[in-house]
């Protein structure tokens, strides 16, 4: 059965390869703190049935307790090297199997391989906290290659650690007006195409959640960067199939043959 990647919002998304469901850093919370979701009914129970979790790093956008909590009990979860001592309350969600990985770490699940990678990104749980986790992307290998960025910027390396992939999925803006350091934006996550060349692109992280308040402020920074992904990707790297999908949306991408 070829892969299929379903979008439900921010930087959630379901990976189905060779039989084994995938997650990507569940958050299907209307609201957290000052962020309200705006675009999108939050994800159908279903969307949390997976085989395997991965957790991309400990913001609380990515590593979102409530929702972990709701996965069913024997779950395996992949997290950041270090993250059950930098949140602690991860410790109490005993139903669930966490494993910590760094880069260069694989785990056989179900019937894919998973391996983690380097991702330009602060990994500490904020707004406080030291630096005790790093950032992660995923590759998940099955009859397709797709790479999981979590939430980063470019680095040197970034093929090289990546290796050769199918599908990537990439974040292309923010949950705020403003992108902070070591973030894609559309133009950037275009470039990572240039570097990676995978055959089908999914731009992911934008249009979903944004803070209470501040819809007037900057709002193309919130409803534009799929469309200004799909734009830049066309300039500059025209062979890669790029999937701009609604919330809830699939598709089965192009992959090797």
């Amino acid at each position: 059965m070829p892969v299929e990647i379903t979008w439900w919002g921010h930087a959630t998304c379901t990976i189905e390869d060779s039989g084994t469901r995938v997650l990507t850093d569940p958050l299907f919370a209307r609201r957290l703190a000052h962020l309200r979701r705006r675009r999108g009914a939050p994800p159908p129970p279903s969307a949390a049935r997976a085989d395997v979790v991965l957790v991309s790093h400990l913001h609380a956008d990515h590593l979102h307790l409530p929702s972990l909590a709701g996965l069913a009990p024997g779950t395996r979860v992949l997290v950041p090297r270090g993250a059950a001592r930098s949140v602690p309350r991860l410790r109490r969600l005993r139903s669930l199997e966490i494993t910590e990985v760094e880069p260069g770490d694989v785990v056989e699940t179900g019937n894919v391989t998973v391996r983690a990678v380097h991702a330009a990104h602060d990994g500490r749980r904020l707004p406080v906290g030291p630096q005790r986790s790093p950032a992660l992307g995923y590759v998940v290998g099955g009859e397709a290659r797709t790479y999981f960025a979590g939430d980063t910027g470019l680095f040197d390396g970034m093929a090289e650690a990546v290796g050769e992939v199918d599908v990537a999925l990439l974040p292309v803006g923010g949950w705020g007006p403003h992108l902070g350091p070591h973030h894609l934006d559309a133009a950037r996550a275009a470039e990572a195409l240039v570097r990676i060349a995978p055959r089908s692109a999914v731009p992911v992280h934008y249009g979903t959640y944004w803070p209470i308040g501040m819809d007037a402020v900057r709002p193309h920074e919130f409803h534009t960067p799929g469309e200004e992904f799909v734009r830049q990707a066309a300039l500059r790297a025209p062979d890669v199939a790029v999937h701009c999908l609604a919330h809830g949306e699939r598709v089965r991408p192009k992959v090797a043959r």
